[in-house]
This record gives C-alpha cells, structure tokens and sequence, in this order.
C-alpha cells in the first residue's frame, strides 16, 4: 500500500511506516493535479499539513483512498464529515504539537515584552551610531512573572501554554465555552509534580484582567477577538495569536496597536496566508512568524510517528 506524504513527514513516520510494509512518496503534488496523481499511483493514504487542500473533488475523484491524514491539530483544510460520510478514515495528531505551539508563544511574549523583535532589527543599522538612544528606547520593557494570562480556548495547545505560564510565575485565567475546569500537571525534570486546577471564567473577565493574551481556538466563522473585544481589555495589554488566520479582525487590531489600547501583538498566522497584508508585515508594534507554531524537530518526529501508528493500526 502507498502512503503519499503531499506535504511531508518525518524521517520517523516514514520509518515506521516503511518497516510496516508501506510504500512512503514524498513527492509534492500540485493541488491542481493531485487527483490524477493519486488515481495513477493507486495511493491509499493521503496525508497533508496546512498547504494542501483535501476538498469533495479529491474524496469523490480518488477511489483508491482510504486515509487522509493530517499532521498537526485543526483540520480546516479536510472536508472532514463529507470524507468520513464517504467511508474513509481521517486522522490527525492533536496532542504531537501542543508544547512546540506553546513554547512558539511565550517566545513571542518573552521577546515583545523586552523589545527584542525591534532590537534585533535596529541595532545591525544603528547599533554602532545610536547605542545609547537604543538603550533608552529598549529600557522600558516588563517582566512575565507576576503578570496574568488571559488564554482563550483551554484546549490541548491551551493548556500547554498554561502550564510554561505557571512555571513562568504568571497568574493564568482562561476563558473556553466546552470546558469549566482543567487539571494541570507540572512536570519537572527530576520527576517531581505540581498540580494546578484552574476554573475557566467568562471571556468578557478574561480580556478585562489578563495583561498578556493568547487563543488557541479553531477557525470559526465570525472572529474571536474584534472591535469590541479590543475595547474590553486593559490598556497595554500584550496578546498573541498562534492559533488561525481569521479568528482575529486584523483591521481592527492595527487600529488597537495604533491607539495603544494593545501595546505589541504577535501573530504567528494570518488571514491571507501565504501573503500576509503588508500593513502588518511593517508594523513596528507587531512579533511576526511564518506559521511555524508545530515547527519544532522533537514535533515533527511526534507527529510522524502518531499518524504512521495510527495508519498501522487502521490497515493492519
């Protein structure tokens, strides 16, 4: 059986996957031509990330499919119920990449808090001419500990965030209409535990106290955080967002950044990915990534290796 990995995959999937018995293509396919490239390849599983699209055409067009798989959490780019009202499986890795997301944000905060996402880019131009007026420029920045973060959606990649905010010394809060109460677990490097329970409030609370904000929600339909929502918040708040393009009002959230009511934001995804508005892209208020929250190697090898078990176990 073939497996085509139209996005990619791990060295440890494809291993696992390999020593299964499958056959493992890591050629990349144009969306355009993916249905005849799989009808010609007799693939039986279709795994993707965020760039390939998994649409009616490609579960109605390809009959030799029996997988489609996604590496990573949402799967907004699979067509999910008509593809399993159609008898295939689908499968993702939801857990694999929450500590990489995590720790994606609190590099954000850490760096936006200090300024640094500015330093690193004045001081190659100015570091030798204007030393001092950077230093005093850069000297107002605060510390995490002690602060409150405001986390929307208390999910996986939620409540990892929680837990790097808990050893930070934060008080975290966390607004999520699906749960009332998680269990957290510190883990530490001597195997010693801590256990925090934390009781979500409503999201009105939650933007109201927080000073640094963070989602990990789905794509919906309307946006999470708008005009109003920015309106709810304390001045200066600090918030990111590593979670969808389209869940934030970018519009209204240059005009938060431009009236001061959010001092820096980050956004690690964007609503017209893969090109990003340009008013973003220069703004000097905000930390920018290219999607790279489950960017991690130790994620990669996670996610390679669930969904290859998870392949394993369906066709064995």
């Amino acid at each position: 059986m073939k497996v085509l990995a139209n996005d990619g995959i791990a060295q440890s999937g494809v291993t696992e996957l390999e020593s299964a018995g499958f056959e493992v293509i890591l050629t990349t396919v144009a969306q355009n031509q993916l249905v005849d490239y799989i009808n010609t390849h007799s693939i039986t599983v279709l795994l993707v990330r965020s760039a390939t699209k998994v649409r009616t055409d490609i579960i109605d067009g390809c009959p030799s499919l029996k997988i489609i798989g996604r590496g990573g959490v949402g799967m907004d780019n699979i067509d999910v119920e008509y593809a399993r009202s159609k008898g295939l499986k689908v499968i993702n890795t939801p857990a694999a990449s929450s500590h990489s997301v995590a720790e994606l944000v609190f590099a954000h905060m850490y760096g936006m808090a200090r300024y640094l996402h500015n330093s690193n880019r004045d001081m190659p131009l100015e570091g030798d001419t204007n030393f001092k007026g950077l230093k005093k420029a850069f000297a107002k920045g605060v510390e995490l500990k002690g602060k409150t973060l405001g986390i929307i959606g208390i999910g996986r990649i939620g409540q990892a965030t929680a837990k790097i905010a808990l050893g930070a010394g934060m008080k975290v809060i966390a607004f999520d209409p699906f749960i009332k109460n998680v269990n957290l677990e510190l883990e530490f490097f001597d195997g010693q535990t801590v256990e925090f329970d934390i009781d979500t409030i409503s999201k009105e609370n939650v933007l109201k106290q927080a000073d640094f904000l963070t989602l990990h929600v789905p794509s919906q339909e309307e946006y999470v955080i708008d005009t109003a929502e920015f309106d709810l918040m304390k001045k200066g708040v600090i918030m990111v967002n590593a979670a969808r393009g389209g869940v934030v009002n970018e519009v209204a959230l240059v005009k938060a950044l431009e009236e001061g009511k959010v001092a820096q934001a980050a956004l690690d995804v964007f609503e017209k990915e893969p090109t990003p508005e340009m008013q973003l892209l220069m703004n000097p208020n905000l930390s920018l990534s290219p999607h790279i929250g489950a960017a991690t190697g130790e994620a990669q090898d996670r996610i390679g290796s669930e969904l290859a078990e998870q392949i394993i176990t369906i066709l064995n």
